[in-house]
């Protein structure tokens, strides 16, 4: 069965390998604080059904309680571990199975092993999180070997963390005019690929979410890293398959036989 990808905006995507069902950081709100979206509607109904969600670190508009609280019951959830500590309300979310990972572990899911892997970012639940938890990416490995990065910066053994892989779901943008530490741009998320060296490269986190009021500010950050990226990652690695998807847009990307 070919394995597929469904971007649904930001860092929620859709992976099915072998039948299994991975839904990446989860967000389907219209509207978070101060953020509102911008390009494309609501997730699909069908964006929530998955059998295992991933949540890479704390931040609100990847550990986002009000969508998580839209899986169904019975649904896996990865989260960092010390993520209920942090955020209580993880612990009333009872009809989700929570599993706490740290970089290195593995855990079954049907015919797929999910790994996670270290990212450099911040882990903290901000603006007044006191406790730190790892931030992480995932591999998730089937018949394919996918990384979600979740967020990013670059970091010498991101490369060897995340070993050899298929397809790279990689962090390009953000939601607002400037992208502070443990990020990636369009450049860094190129320089990045050519070190992972994948397949095939799904650009995320960009181009949905803005502030309210600053539609005018540095605009091209919203708009342009797709385009950026691809521009980039055909100087850098031209040998990698980049799939820029529109909300909602699937792709089937070539996996090693």
């Amino acid at each position: 069965m070919p394995v597929e990808i469904t971007w649904w905006g930001h860092a929620t995507c859709t992976v099915e390998d072998s039948g299994v069902r991975v839904l990446t950081d989860p967000l389907f709100a219209r509207r978070l604080a101060h953020l509102r979206r911008r390009r494309g509607g609501a997730p699909a109904p069908r964006a929530r059904v998955a059998d295992v969600a991933l949540v890479s670190h704390l931040h609100a508009d990847h550990l986002h309680l009000p969508s998580l609280a839209e899986l169904p019951p019975g649904t896996r959830l990865l989260v960092p571990r010390g993520a209920p500590e942090a955020v209580p309300g993880l612990r009333r979310l009872t009809g989700l199975d929570v599993t706490e990972v740290a970089p290195g572990d593995e855990v079954p899911v049907g015919g797929l092993t999910v790994r996670a892997v270290s990212a450099l970012h911040d882990g903290r639940r901000l603006p007044l999180g006191p406790h730190r938890c790892p931030a992480l990416g995932f591999v998730v490995s089937g018949a394919a070997r996918t990384y979600f990065a979740g967020d990013t910066g670059l970091f010498d053994s991101l490369a060897d963390e995340v070993g050899e892989v298929d397809v790279a779901l990689l962090p390009v943008g953000g939601w607002g005019p400037y992208l502070g530490h443990g990020h990636l741009d369009a450049r860094r998320a190129a320089v990045a690929l050519a070190r992972i060296a994948p397949r095939s490269a799904v650009p995320v986190h960009y181009g949905t979410y803005w502030p309210i009021g600053l539609d005018a500010v540095r605009p091209h950050e919203f708009h342009a890293p797709g385009d950026e990226f691809a521009r980039q990652a055909a100087r850098l690695a031209p040998e990698v398959a980049v799939h820029r998807l529109g909300h909602g847009e699937s792709v089937r990307p070539e996996v090693a036989k």
